[in-house]
C-alpha cells in the first residue's frame, strides 16, 4: 500500500491505496465521487474526465500515485454556493444533456476550455471537447451550449 495526499474539489484528502489503483477508481471507489463515469477504461471516451492541475485528464489512465500533491476538479466540485456552474445552466438550457453518461466528462472539458479560452470559436470548443464520446445528441446542442455559456461568463467578467 501507498500513501497519496491530494485536494480534490478545494477539499484536502490522504488514502493508503493499492499502487495498482487509478485517480477514477480512487475518486470512485475510495471518496465516493461517482459523477466521473467509467466507460471504456482505455482513455478513448472522456466520460471519466477530470481536471488535474490545470489540464483535462482521462482519470481511467492516471495511476493515482501520480496524482499525489495535485490539484483535482471533478463534475461534483463546479457548482458554488448550490448554484450551478454556467456551463451547466447551459447544458440544460440548450438540451445539451440526454443519457448523462458523456456529460461530467463534457462539461469538465467545457469548464477548463473557457477557464483558459473566454472567447472560443467554434473550432476551439470542437477541439477541447474532441476527447469526449456522446452517443446521443449529435454534439452540435453540446457545442451551442459551450458558446452560450462563454457568452453568459463574458457579461459577468
Amino acid at each position: 500500500m501507498i500513501t497519496v495526499s491530494l485536494t480534490i474539489n478545494k477539499k484536502e484528502y490522504t488514502c493508503e491505496i493499492d499502487p495498482q489503483t487509478t485517480l477514477l477508481e480512487l475518486l470512485r471507489e475510495h471518496l465516493g465521487l461517482t459523477g466521473t463515469k467509467r466507460g471504456c477504461e482505455i482513455g478513448e471516451c472522456g466520460a471519466c474526465t477530470v481536471i488535474m492541475d490545470g489540464l483535462t485528464v482521462n482519470s481511467c489512465l492516471v495511476p493515482a500515485f501520480q496524482a499525489d500533491g495535485s490539484d483535482i476538479t471533478t463534475i461534483e466540485g463546479i457548482a458554488s454556493n448550490g448554484k450551478l456552474h454556467p456551463v451547466q445552466e447551459a447544458f440544460l438550457e440548450y438540451d445539451a444533456v440526454h443519457c448523462g453518461f458523456c456529460t461530467p466528462g463534457m462539461v469538465l472539458s467545457a469548464v477548463n476550455l473557457l477557464d483558459n479560452n473566454p472567447q472560443p470559436s467554434q473550432e476551439d470548443i470542437r477541439r477541447a471537447l474532441a476527447g469526449n464520446l456522446c452517443r446521443c445528441t449529435g454534439y452540435q446542442q453540446i457545442f451551442d451550449a459551450v458558446q452560450a455559456a462563454s457568452k453568459k461568463m463574458k457579461s459577468k467578467r
